[in-house]
């Protein structure tokens, strides 16, 4: 570590040309030969055995005698297991937040769900002028704004009452499990004016690989500017982002 507190520029080139090895056996997702690995990692195969027993002895490659081919070792799973403990959703998606806010122009927000509400952890204002304020630790109406709506897609509990914030706030329990419906069947929610008069919303889910709620990216702003294509817009870019965070947990 520099005396700056980051990273020095200059590079080790034996831990680089490790780093190149382990990355060819990942891509390749199946064992391969020395030789292989050489022509893959472009790297003399000289060196690459040098790597390769290395590794091997620390536990980041497996190396196969029944064959002589090498694999990922069990130690890639306990880093990248120690890692996804230490990560935190706020950090690793605080970058993508303001990605779709820079495209977007509109206020990014990303919220968690809880036993029975779903709160804003962070997020990140539009640049505009006239936009819409989020606010860190509130929860989300359940039924009248589109992160609420993603919850309840994803099973969490309707409040006890649909209370009208608006003209036009779902308040029949039979429309909102329509609406709830196609949240499930796009992978996406909206909110027209239902928590705000002029405030418009949507919302994505980020998943786990076994399809849990991790968190919910949304994207609001002035209904008189951010209207249904940039909204479809919106949904496009949250979704790429959402596909991002999720693999990190």
């Amino acid at each position: 570590m520099s005396r700056t507190g980051r990273p020095a520029a200059r590079q080790v080139g034996a831990v680089q040309r490790a780093i190149v090895v382990l990355d060819v056996l990942a891509d390749a997702g199946t064992e391969l030969g020395t030789n292989e690995i050489a022509r893959r990692a472009g790297i003399n195969i000289s060196t690459i055995s040098r790597l390769l027993s290395t590794l091997t002895s620390a536990g980041f490659v497996q190396h196969l005698p029944a064959n002589g081919r090498y694999r990922l070792g069990l130690r890639i799973l306990q880093l990248a297991s120690a890692a996804r403990e230490t990560l935190d959703i706020r950090t690793v998606a605080r970058p993508y937040l303001g990605e779709i806010a820079n495209h977007t122009s509109e206020t990014a927000t990303l919220s968690i769900p809880g036993e029975h509400d779903v709160m804003t952890l962070d997020f990140v204002q539009s640049p505009l002028s006239v936009r819409s304020v989020a606010e860190i630790g509130r929860n989300s109406v359940r039924h009248a704004t589109a992160v609420g709506k993603v919850f309840l897609a994803h099973g969490g509990t309707p409040a006890p009452e649909l209370v009208a914030f608006t003209a036009r706030t779902i308040v029949d329990w039979c429309a909102l499990d329509m609406e709830i419906q196609r949240v499930r069947e796009r992978g996406w929610a909206q909110a027209l004016g239902e928590r705000e008069e002029g405030l418009n919303a949507v919302a994505v889910p980020v998943l786990s690989q076994h399809g849990e709620l991790i968190a919910i990216l949304g994207v609001q702003g002035p209904a008189a500017r951010f209207r249904p294509r940039d909204m479809r817009l919106a949904v496009q870019l949250a979704r790429e982002r959402a596909d991002r965070i999720a693999p990190a947990f």
